[in-house]
């Protein structure tokens, strides 16, 4: 079984190679999450990491701002995130959460990943890059929202379901679970 931080590594540089094919004038472009465009979602993402090193009472790395510069920004936070699931005393840090005792490193892997997951998706689905999901991470991600989905709604964490056509892919499926219309254009 994948260790966390072996998934992240995996994720992270997904991520990373779609930040970084970004083209400079595509990252002004609205992303499936309403709110938030290409440049928004990278800022998104450094916030999510910051509320999981905050779990721990660590706070994120200095990096340079979003606006100025998005791939450095996600590069500083996401090597300081792949440091501490290599450390095994920091991945196996407790805390007390709403879903009761956990570890820094079962938080990441179940909340952190999937938010790369996703919005590696919006990011590439926004910007006309590769929006190819790995399908073992679209199983995990259903199994996921299969199991939460409706705490997960209402938290925010995704939209009202959308209906996937009925020939849709696993991928599409997922998609239409989190609220997203893979053929809608952003």
């Amino acid at each position: 079984m994948e260790q966390v931080a072996d998934r992240y590594r995996r994720l992270a540089a997904a991520m990373t190679d779609r930040i970084d094919a970004v083209p400079d004038d595509a990252w002004g472009r609205r992303t499936p999450c309403d709110e938030w465009t290409a440049r928004e979602l990278v800022g998104h993402l450094l916030d999510v990491h910051g509320r999981f090193e905050s779990l721990v009472g660590r706070e994120l790395v200095s990096h340079p701002p979003v606006d100025d510069d998005p791939a450095a920004a996600w590069a500083a936070v996401r090597d300081q995130m792949q440091a501490d699931l290599d450390d095994p005393a920091k991945v196996g840090e407790e805390y007390v959460g709403r879903f009761g005792r956990s570890t820094f490193g079962q938080a990441v892997d179940g909340f952190v990943c999937f938010d790369l997951v996703v919005h590696g998706w919006d990011l590439a689905h926004a910007t006309g890059l590769d929006e190819t999901m790995d399908p073992q991470e679209v199983e995990r991600s259903q199994a996921m929202v299969d199991a939460m989905g409706e705490t997960m709604l209402e938290n925010g964490v995704i939209r009202a379901p959308v209906e996937p056509a009925q020939d849709a892919s696993a991928q599409d499926r997922l998609l239409c679970a989190l609220g997203r219309d893979p053929q809608s254009r952003s």
